[in-house]
């Protein structure tokens, strides 16, 4: 059957008109902690330059027909930060985004994010941010807790911080110690991962190696959570600033909730000549890897250097909705989904 079967749209609606109080709750919560709303054009010069984002490439004719390669954005995030730059405090944003090579239960190529940014504060008011948000979204939703697949957690609870050092070395992995001077040590982490037995390619990179311990060993023992896991490797936070304290770590959390990645945060960095070298090398690892990649936003960097300092975040909407509605896969909290 198809989603716009009758029958078959009379059983989803319920969780569709679940997701519209949700969208509501979310958009209160925000107006009410004075925040202002922003729609950022979907149509853009550049659509991120992280190296394993896939965007959807178009052309657009001017008026005198010339063709310009565009892109669709796969996060609102380079837009948002020149409307700080432009004077912005505190902005929200409910976009469509596009991320090509995505699918399946939990992914999709279109889907919704929910970004916000704090202009003068510090990445971890977004850890109080989410918390809430998780609460609105329950509320709204009228659950006392959020499921996927066999897993629950309770969205009122505090989250559980914790950080990506300590869950390497509960895995018997001393992360830092592979980072000497802030630089990756292919390896030495290469070592810790035969160590503890996971297997790894002969021809991984540092940043290979570090994904597969995340995702092998890390995100399925955090726990149903809520959970904040912070402190990511600088070579893992692109557009993040370092930590203060210690320059190999940056201010970058992630949000779990059933085991789920719900959000992604940062401590935005400011420096225009750090982000082109961050962005320049990650561009060059693309086409090693993919044969392609994307020009950079030389409007971003101009903006930069007027930006304050700020944190922003980017939640995704449609897992949101799908944890706060039991519902299995993302497509199913969708009013149409992606063909």
């Amino acid at each position: 059957m198809t989603w716009w079967d009758r029958d078959t749209h009379a059983d989803r609606r319920p969780v569709l008109l679940a997701r519209n109080r949700i969208v509501a709750a979310i958009r209160r919560w925000f107006e009410e902690q004075g925040f202002t709303e922003v729609d950022p054009a979907y149509l853009v010069v550049s659509p991120g330059n992280e190296t394993h984002l896939h965007a959807f490439e178009t052309v657009a004719l001017d008026e005198g027909l010339t063709p310009r390669t565009r892109y669709l954005h796969t996060s609102p995030e380079f837009a948002m930060k020149k409307l700080l730059a432009a004077g912005e405090e505190r902005i929200f944003t409910m976009s469509r985004v596009w991320r090509n090579r995505e699918g399946g239960p939990r992914h999709a190529v279109e889907f919704t994010m929910l970004e916000w940014y704090r202009a003068g504060q510090g990445y971890e008011t977004l850890m109080e941010d989410c918390a809430a948000l998780l609460r609105a979204a329950a509320e709204a939703s009228g659950v006392t807790e959020f499921r996927h697949r066999d897993t629950t957690c309770d969205p009122f609870a505090p989250p559980v911080r914790t950080t990506v050092p300590i869950e390497f070395a509960r895995h018997g992995i001393d992360l830092l110690s592979t980072l000497p001077q802030g630089r990756p040590d292919a390896a030495a982490l290469a070592a810790g991962l035969d160590a503890v037995g996971i297997a790894r390619g002969s021809d991984d990179s540092w940043s290979d190696l570090f994904s597969r311990v995340l995702t092998e060993r890390v995100e399925p023992n955090l726990g149903a959570g809520p959970v904040i896991l912070d402190a990511y490797p600088a070579p893992e936070a692109a557009l993040a600033r370092r930590q203060p304290g210690d320059p190999r770590l940056a201010e970058r959390f992630e949000l779990f909730a059933c085991g789920l990645e719900l959000a992604n945060a940062f401590g935005e960095l400011t420096d225009p000549a750090e982000q082109r070298a961050r962005f320049e090398a990650d561009m060059a690892l693309k086409e090693r890897l993919y044969g392609t990649r994307y020009p950079l936003d030389e409007d971003l960097l101009s903006a930069l250097a007027r930006m304050p300092p700020a944190s922003g975040c980017a939640l995704g909407l449609d897992r949101l909705v799908m944890l706060a509605t039991h519902a299995p896969r993302v497509g199913d909290v969708m009013w149409t989904p992606p063909a």
